[in-house]
């Protein structure tokens, strides 16, 4: 019965799958600074996939975190410029909430870029219902899209 209760206090707790990435175009760097915020449980399972034993990021030092981290992101978030050739990300940072994650990262930009192509398909394999919401922000404009199992790739235009 304890186990019961437990499960459905687990279930509570988390009920959707989402992540929230906060993408920022600054010109003077020619660079892509991104903010993205994931519940801890969902990235831990994206970050376990296909390794031999579930991850959990609490128990990690950055040095076995980022590998980590950026082969997930790598994998699953790619924004290009030309088609086939993904711009490299970094990981700059990382900041731990109660229940999630942030992660800061940077891609540089080619000279004169008014835009990039987003495949943003984090965690879309492993939870049905996942939606990765996107605010954009460049030259003083905002932009919201969404990104869901059959929408994973977009195009973002300043």
């Amino acid at each position: 019965m304890l186990l019961l209760m437990l499960l459905s206090l687990a279930a509570w707790a988390h009920t959707y799958h989402a992540s929230i990435m906060e993408l920022r175009f600054n010109p003077a760097k020619q660079r892509l600074e991104i903010a993205l915020k994931v519940f801890t449980d969902d990235l831990e399972k994206g970050v376990s996939h296909n390794q031999p034993k579930p991850v959990t990021l609490d128990q990690l030092s950055r040095a076995q975190l980022d590998p980590l981290l950026l082969a997930l992101l790598r994998r699953e978030v790619q924004f290009s410029v030309q088609p086939g050739q993904p711009l490299p990300l970094t990981l700059v940072g990382l900041q731990k909430e109660t229940d999630s994650y942030w992660l800061y990262l940077t891609a540089p930009l080619p000279t004169a870029a008014t835009g990039v192509t987003l495949r943003h398909q984090l965690l879309l394999g492993l939870f049905p219902d996942q939606m990765n919401i996107v605010n954009l922000t460049a030259n003083g404009q905002k932009q919201s899209f969404l990104f869901r199992g059959g929408n994973e790739e977009q195009e973002l235009k300043w």
